[in-house]
């Protein structure tokens, strides 16, 4: 690689009284200006009038010399600027399609974090001092960081079940393209199997969930019974809650990572489908599995580690049918119910459903490759015969 690669490391720490009430209420101060940015740039959209991050940036100045506001002096002003600049990230990719309009943080809902910039902490000897605070924080370096590496910016967050979490970006130069091979794999998810591979491999589907799902049910019953409003009963109840969501998560994180990562070291090229998980979830008896499985989570770990490692990952459109295609003949069966799980084509091959999907997005992905098209070949409407991609013309900013 020609360049060195930025990655997060992520640590638990275990602050003080005073570090957690300080944290706290930057946490608050974050959530309170970018509301306060978004609301004014709502109200100039709704005049026809532009405010960019330069305003909304003079905008903060004006309002902590206010008596209402002056509590924001408190606190580091560097998260209060990078607020704005998430504020600004967030109309760009909404304005360019990639994403809805912003929403205003909820102290309820929102995720709890602040980031700093090199201005706004000290590392020196694995030492990491943030602004307004006399003490490092007590961090576990459950893994060491890169030799040489100096964080360029920083992110301190606590998660729903009251833990907290440091998050240093810095630039990684062990990140090297790994020596190119020839083995391609084709890819197939699934529920009974989280992966079925064109090799014939099977990886199962730990179900970390479905583990669970009694404490979990248990917990939010307990929950639920408690009475309504911010007591010291409900919050706990939440927070237990919370943990097992959280075991959950890290549980699913884990094996996706050790997962992503061996498919990527063995293979110079993998072919998956491009599903849509927002498409599927409709089927209310299957949605928690597929949300359970997490797949569009394992997609996007195939995506950034192919890139980091120098693979490439194929994605072959959706509507290809790659489950009821022989793979050893091409003939296309009509229908193939969810239930049948080995089927025999016309020729007299017997075919294991997910292997022969996994076979024909292998050929599919190879076949673009070699004739150069897209990984999302155009698919043609089978009334006009034109194509149906749709093309759309991204928002303009008044």
């Amino acid at each position: 690689m020609s360049t060195y690669v930025k990655r997060a490391f992520r640590y638990r720490f275990y602050p003080t009284d005073v570090q957690a009430a300080e944290l706290s209420r930057t946490f608050g101060c974050v959530r309170k200006v970018y509301n306060l940015a978004l609301r004014a740039r709502s109200q100039a959209w709704a005049r026809q009038e532009r405010l960019n991050y330069g305003a909304t940036s003079a905008m903060l100045t004006a309002w902590k010399k206010t008596e209402e506001l002056a509590y924001l002096n408190e606190v580091s002003s560097v998260p209060l600027q990078q607020t704005l600049r998430h504020l600004q990230t967030a109309f760009t990719n909404f304005f360019a399609d990639r994403a809805k309009y912003p929403r205003f943080k909820s102290r309820k809902r929102s995720r709890r974090s602040a980031e700093y910039t090199t201005s706004g902490f000290r590392f020196r000897e694995g030492k990491l001092t943030l602004a307004k605070m006399a003490e490092p924080l007590d961090i576990v370096w459950s893994r060491p960081l890169p030799e040489g590496a100096v964080p360029s910016t920083v992110t301190v967050s606590q998660d729903a079940a009251g833990r907290w979490f440091i998050s240093l970006v810095v630039v990684d130069p062990t990140v090297r393209a790994l020596p190119s091979m020839d083995a391609a794999v084709g890819v197939d998810v699934g529920l009974t199997h989280l992966l079925t591979l064109s090799t014939g491999e099977k990886i199962t589907n730990p179900r970390h969930e479905h583990r669970d799902r009694a404490r979990l049910a248990l917990a939010q019953r307990r929950l639920a019974k408690k009475a309504s409003g911010d007591g010291a009963n409900r919050a706990k109840a939440r927070r237990k809650a919370a943990k097992i969501h959280a075991r959950i998560t890290d549980r699913r994180r884990d094996h996706l990572h050790k997962l992503t990562t061996r498919l990527v070291r063995e293979n110079q090229t993998l072919v998956i489908e491009d599903l849509s998980i927002r498409s599927l979830v409709r089927n209310r008896r299957l949605a928690r599995s597929i949300h359970d499985a997490a797949w569009s989570e394992l997609r996007s770990m195939l995506e950034y580690k192919a890139a980091w490692y120098g693979r490439r990952v194929i994605t072959v459109d959706r509507f290809f049918p790659s489950t009821r295609l022989c793979s050893h003949c091409g003939s296309i069966v009509d229908k193939l119910p969810l239930n049948v799980r080995t089927w025999r084509c016309g020729c007299g091959t017997v075919h294991d459903r997910d292997v022969n999907a996994a076979k024909n997005l292998l050929a599919a992905g190879l076949a673009v490759t070699a004739c150069g098209a897209g990984v999302r070949p155009q698919r043609e409407s089978s009334r006009t015969g034109r194509s149906a991609t749709k093309q759309e013309t991204p928002r303009r900013e008044p």
